[in-house]
Order: structure tokens, then C-alpha cells, then sequence
């Protein structure tokens, strides 16, 4: 099934936050992304009638399991995307803003490729410093 980048990018803050704060609603969303409550909402309701996330009685939010994989790996890819491009001399913030657009249109190869990269260059600096 297809997912859309916005629901990924809901799913990702989902699983950053509750990594962060524990339990996750939807005003933590909308603090955390900057949209309206109405668009929060909207979402949060596509993704629970997709089987991605559940929400309680109490309006905590939590990924199910195929939520949670896609989640764990869209987060995956912007911290090796951030990472490769902080190596490469970019700035913290502006490597974060790049890794969100850059990791939901990159191939696996080209991801591996960027990770066996991003690999040699610490084990180099690892050498380099040890």
C-alpha cells in the first residue's frame, strides 16, 4: 500500500515524540509540525482508519505495528541523511530540513550507497583522532 509523504511525516513525529515525551496526543503533533488543529485532526483520523495509529479514550496517540515500521523507517533515514550531510560540512538545522524532503524519494541502493559513505568517512575520522 502507497503512503503518502504528509502521513509518513505524521508517523515519523508520532514515534519522535513519544520517544521523547512518552505519551503523544494530537496538540503535541500540532506543536511539534506547526498545522492546525484541523488538519492534525483530519490526518490523525486517515491514519487510524488505515491501521497505522490507535488513539485512546484519553487522546494518546499510538503507532501500530505497521505505523511503527514505517515510522522507525522514514526516522531511520533522516538520521543517516542529517548525519551524511553534516559530514559533508552542511549545517545541523539545515541538514535536518533537507533530510526530511531528501528521505521519502530516496531508493534503497542510494541510500546504502550514502550509508557505506557515511561509514567510511567515521571510521577514517575514528583513525584519523584514535
Amino acid at each position: 500500500m502507497q503512503i503518502h509523504q504528509s502521513a509518513e511525516d505524521y508517523l515519523e513525529t508520532i514515534l519522535m515524540l513519544t520517544q521523547r515525551m512518552g505519551r503523544v496526543r494530537s496538540i503535541d503533533v500540532v506543536n511539534e509540525l506547526g498545522y492546525t488543529k484541523a488538519s492534525v485532526s483530519i490526518a490523525m483520523k486517515k491514519l487510524r482508519e488505515n491501521g497505522y495509529i490507535a488513539v485512546d479514550g484519553e487522546g494518546n496517540l499510538t503507532l501500530l505495528d505497521p505505523g511503527r515500521e514505517i515510522a522507525e523507517r522514514i526516522y531511520s533515514r533522516h538520521r543517516l541523511l542529517t548525519h551524511f550531510f553534516m559530514q559533508l560540512g552542511v549545517d545541523e538545522k539545515i541538514a535536518a530540513e533537507d533530510a526530511c524532503k531528501a528521505e521519502h524519494i530516496l531508493s534503497e541502493e542510494t541510500l546504502a550507497k550514502i550509508r557505506e559513505q557515511a561509514l567510511l568517512h567515521d571510521a577514517e575520522e575514528s583513525a584519523k583522532n584514535g
